[in-house]
């Protein structure tokens, strides 16, 4: 347990109650109608009242202090429902995800005690329904959707006839227990308190004066995840904000249509994919369309300059002013036309698309963090930002370079995070807790960094996913991998060469490009045969090594490649729930295919 202070509020449910006290006739949650052509919202007041019912619904299973609730379910109003009823008994709460292997549940709910587990739908119920047989600590499972015995709503109503008070739990209970996907073994249950998830909210509130009862977010990230909560679910009740829900990855764009957000929590990626589409889109069209975008990209660049510079120039003043109306405005409608910026977080944001959208209008702040940090270590803003970088850290937090655990003659080393934002330790796995915490409280993160000047600081690797090739030169595949995912014919890539005499590249193509490609080139159609054409192969390839040369080393580039007929994902196992490679798993996969490459 650390030692800080924690200020006011300290704790979840009296950050929860106060935003009722004061908003509530705002509106909180939006969910979309069954038509798709509305929103249909609840208010601060009315999620305050089911979660009164719920609490008192809990006590009447036995739910009290320290007893775990587990959850599976995508976000929903039921998810923040059920988390402020389960803090409000001093109880703590154990989210999963919809879309997870059953024996993970399995593991997360016996390693936690879960006693009450509550499921989103019918069909996830039927993989746990005998869950209470095999796992001790679990008493009841309560089905979210649905009327009836053993239902929320069931619950909801005997805790309205019978309500019980909330009870304020301190700085240092435990609130959530976040199961990290891991890339290998087990996964591990981060301990996080009351204290780490409010201090976190406050501090990135703080940094953002802009968001007040007006800002509405779409929630495209989990709940389930650290990163989620505070940003979004957490932050959001501290101004009376809204948050309306993204329905399925595959809805994005219509769900910013209808909810048309005036901020987004969100991951480097959903720009990245965004700006590739707007690339490719121009292209396609040619003609007028694409020239007056890439004369309104020139344009805003010449405008950028004069302002570095201090200087103003009327005429290009006009002309910008004219291009944003006709193209630039165009994209921000895609966003719903309110959008004013994005905090993202998991990887940085390529610089030349994160100045994209600065010029477009809708600034992209990237932040850094850890499950194990609450998240929040440093983050970017309107007030203090610089592109590549991911921020100076948030109030009360002090982060070090550790120098001594990397190469000698290195200028970065590894961050090791001090604050109130530093979880409690690892749930049952008092030696793992051990093997990342210095002796004076410190969480070694296990990321490769270093600061600039001013304080900004800059991801340089990870420790763990770092390797050295047989010449003795170390590569680190994450910013190669985020840099070959940006060339348009791909959709995936890994790079491996632990130990090996060079590196090599395991590619995914983006089918709906090559299908493109082939068709305008008259090649055979079809996924399986495209991605094994010779010719496909060998655009994709010489398109990765071209690209990379400016920016890396002759060894760090693949010399070899392997092309992959099923993208990484989380059903194959490849990909974490925060959509990290699981490297091994990956290696092991196609360790004969790799093997080959080298012999």
């Amino acid at each position: 347990m650390n030692s800080y202070v924690y200020r006011k509020p300290d704790n979840l449910v009296e950050l929860f109650e106060t935003a009722v006290e004061l908003f509530p006739h705002n509106r909180l949650f939006g969910n979309k109608s069954a038509d798709g052509k509305s929103l249909q919202w609840m208010t601060y007041k009315e999620i305050g009242e089911r979660v009164d019912n719920l609490r008192a619904g809990l006590a009447s299973l036995g739910v009290g202090k320290d007893d775990a609730v587990g959850i599976i379910a995508n976000n929903r109003p039921e998810w923040a429902i059920a988390a402020f009823a389960v803090y409000g008994r001093q109880a703590r709460f154990i989210p999963m995800y919809e879309a997870e292997l059953v024996k993970i549940w399995h593991y997360i709910v016996s390693d936690s005690d879960v006693k009450v587990l509550l499921v989103s739908k019918p069909e996830i119920y039927e993989k746990v329904k005998d869950f209470p047989g095999k796992i001790k600590s679990l008493e009841k499972i309560i089905l979210i959707d649905g009327q009836g015995p053993d239902t929320m709503a069931a619950l909801e109503l005997t805790g309205k006839n019978n309500p019980v008070p909330s009870i304020q739990p301190g700085p240092h209970d435990t609130a959530v227990l976040i199961y990290t996907s891991g890339t290998t073994g087990d996964p591990k249950g981060v301990l996080l308190s009351h204290g780490n998830l409010t201090h976190c909210a406050r501090s990135g509130y703080h940094l953002y004066p802009e968001l007040d009862e007006n800002a509405r977010s779409l929630s495209i990230l989990p709940w389930a995840h650290s990163y989620g909560q505070t940003a979004e679910l957490y932050n959001w009740l501290q101004f009376g904000g809204s948050i309306g829900f993204m329905e399925k990855v595959d809805t994005l764009g219509a769900d910013l249509a209808l909810v048309k957000p005036s901020f987004l929590i969100a991951v480097p990626r959903v720009f990245h994919k965004i700006y590739d589409g707007i690339r490719a889109k121009m292209n396609e069209e040619g003609g007028l369309k694409l020239k007056l975008f890439l004369l309104a990209e020139e344009t805003v660049r010449k405008k950028r300059r004069f302002a570095e510079q201090g200087r103003s120039d009327l005429i290009t003043n006009l002309k910008f002013s004219i291009l944003d109306k006709i193209v630039f405005e165009k994209i921000r409608q895609r966003f719903g036309g309110r959008l004013q910026g994005a905090l993202t977080a998991s990887a940085t944001m390529n610089p030349e698309i994160a100045q994209f959208f600065f010029d477009i209008g809708i600034p992209v702040y990237d932040c850094y963090g850890l499950t194990e940090t609450s998240p929040a270590v440093t983050m970017n803003c309107s007030a203090a930002y610089r592109l590549g970088s991911v921020g100076q850290p948030v109030e009360r937090v002090h982060v070090v370079i550790d120098n001594n655990v990397v190469e000698e003659g290195a200028s970065d080393g590894e961050i090791i995070v001090y604050g109130p934002n530093v979880m409690q330790g690892y749930h049952n796995k008092p030696e793992e807790t051990k093997s990342v915490m210095t002796e004076d409280g410190g969480f070694r993160t296990g990321d490769r960094g270093r600061f600039d000047k001013d304080g900004f600081l800059y991801i340089t690797g990870r420790i763990k996913e770092q390797f050295k090739l047989e010449n003795g030169k170390y590569v680190f595949p994450a910013s190669i991998e985020e840099d070959i995912r940006l060339i348009s014919y791909v959709a995936s890539a890994m790079i491996f060469g632990e130990g090996k005499p060079y590196t090599i590249c395991l590619v995914y193509p983006d089918i709906d490009v090559i299908t493109k490609y082939a068709s305008d080139n008259n090649l055979s159609n079809g996924p399986e045969k495209l991605v094994n054409s010779k010719e496909i192969r060998d655009l994709i390839s010489n398109e990765i090594v071209k690209h990379l040369k400016p920016k890396y080393g002759g060894y760090e580039i693949p010399r070899k490649f392997i092309f992959l007929d099923e993208d990484f994902s989380l059903e194959n196992n490849m990909l974490t729930q925060t959509m990290k490679l699981r490297r091994t798993v990956i290696v092991e996969q196609f360790k004969n295919e790799i093997e080959a490459l080298y012999a």
